[in-house]
């Protein structure tokens, strides 16, 4: 019964969060930029009383082209959303196998989600192409390759 007491509790101060706040931080196209500004709303009192939000969020962890490609959690309008990303596997590169994970020059980590497996000519620094099709799912292609893998951004 307290724990129901405290959770509801919660909920309902929670609720009270400034709706015109709320709108804001959710237009917020960066998701660094848009999570700070939700973490710096006041939770458990009125909006009246509450300090306005900071009108500017602070700037993204990584100000890097294409950085948030691919970390879309919900699947949202895809035609919004960006159609391809590239950029290079850093270091020695031969292909993939299932569940390989596959670190890009930009900082993006990805795994192979299906069962697909290439082995390529080592090569150095091998340029890549993320790329979205009509359903929203993503692949990677590797340049001088017809082969391409089904990934999932993992970081």
């Amino acid at each position: 019964m307290k724990k129901a007491l405290s959770l509801l509790l919660f909920v309902s101060s929670a609720a009270l969060a400034d709706d015109a706040a709320v709108l804001k931080c959710r237009a917020l196209p960066d998701a660094a930029g848009r999570l700070a500004c939700y973490d710096a709303m006041p939770v458990g009192v009125t909006p009246a009383a509450a300090p306005a939000v900071a009108a500017a969020a602070p700037a993204p962890a990584r100000a890097i082209p294409g950085f948030g490609f691919g970390s879309e959690s919900v699947k949202k309008n895809v035609d919004a959303l960006p159609k391809a990303m590239e950029s290079t596997i850093i270091g020695e590169f031969d292909g993939w196998g299932p569940n390989a994970r596959i670190k890009l020059a930009n900082g993006q980590v990805w795994r192979v989600i299906d069962d697909s497996s290439a082995v390529l000519p080592r090569r150095s620094n091998t340029k890549v192409r993320i790329e979205r099709n009509l359903f929203g799912t993503l692949f990677l292609n590797v340049e001088g390759s017809n082969s391409a893998a089904k990934v999932r951004r993992v970081e």
